[in-house]
């Protein structure tokens, strides 16, 4: 299998219903960084087989105005099978598992994508996975989900399946613990932290939404998940370097350079002490605010 674990730099990842034609239409002229057809909760049983044949049309449109390309798939063997086998195609980067109770149920996924790739005469490994974590069976072995195959490039707590699942509210409380596992989880298999301590569901009151992204981005998150097209701006903004950070971490290693060829490998700079670590966060920033960049220009040129 190919797969370099080169990570996506998606920051927004919006739902589309895959049978609203005013929604996909709708999606095209927003600045999400990728666009996520939903095979599962947005449609009915009776709707699922319709829903499943526009997903190449649909992706392939995606693709052509420049964005990255997801299909939330279903969970039930029978529906997923014929769901993945709709998703193999260039035009498809990833599909995104919910209700993963364990690592073997990503990696049997990963075979047969493997098996539809190779009938497709594609690349074995294009298809990425996002992996979401919606009971308390997937809970116990999120660290195990996400380092179970090379395909995985995310994941993230589903917050309303886990607050049903575990009979709690859908708030603060009870979803913190999950949300920080999540990050730890990810970042041991370097992967993306998809996900803040929240709903994606609660999107009315936006100065409260971009309190929650911004918190988000501080629990080490780097992407999420948004329904509506309101939520989109904040979780690019907050999920990017500010020009103020950029500022920063630029001269703070302009100024490590002209320390460590003094033979200092500490220093002082604007009131803080740094160190390598220190260093390290402002190259990773930098890196960050870089490669953001680049993907905007590649998807409006």
């Amino acid at each position: 299998m190919q797969n370099d674990k080169k990570l996506p730099q998606w920051r927004s990842l919006m739902f589309v219903p895959a049978i609203n034609e005013r929604f996909v239409e709708s999606a095209v002229r927003q600045e999400a960084d990728a666009l996520q057809i939903d095979l599962e909760d947005s449609i009915a049983p009776d709707q699922k087989e319709s829903a499943r044949e526009r997903v190449g049309p649909i992706a392939d449109r995606f693709k052509q105005h420049g964005y990255g390309v997801i299909v939330r798939v279903n969970r039930p063997w029978r529906m997923l099978v014929r769901d993945l086998e709709a998703c193999v195609r260039p035009s498809v980067d990833a599909v995104c598992l919910p209700k993963v109770p364990d690592s073997g149920h990503v990696r049997a996924a990963s075979e047969v994508l493997a098996e539809l790739e190779a009938a497709a005469g594609m690349t074995v490994g294009h298809t990425r996975i996002i992996a979401m974590v919606e009971d308390p069976e997937g809970l116990e072995n999120m660290a195990r989900i996400a380092g179970a195959d090379p395909r995985l490039c995310g994941l993230i707590v589903g917050a309303e399946d886990l607050a049903l699942s575990m009979r709690m509210a859908v708030d603060d409380d009870g979803l913190y613990v999950p949300s920080v596992l999540a990050v730890a989880a990810a970042r041991r298999a370097n992967i993306v932290p998809i996900g803040f301590v929240g709903s994606v569901a609660d999107f009315a009151d936006v100065a409260a939404f971009r309190r929650r992204i911004r918190r988000a981005r501080r629990l080490g998150f780097d992407a999420a998940f948004c329904v509506h097209p309101s939520q989109v701006s904040i979780i690019n903004e907050e999920f990017a370097p500010s020009a103020e950070e950029v500022e920063h971490a630029r001269g703070l290693l302009q100024e490590f350079e002209k320390q460590t060829a003094n033979g200092k490998a500490a220093f002082r700079y604007k009131d803080r002490m740094v160190d390598l670590p220190v260093v390290q966060q402002a190259r990773a920033l930098l890196g960050r605010h870089e490669a953001i960049e680049t993907m905007v220009r590649r998807r409006r040129s």
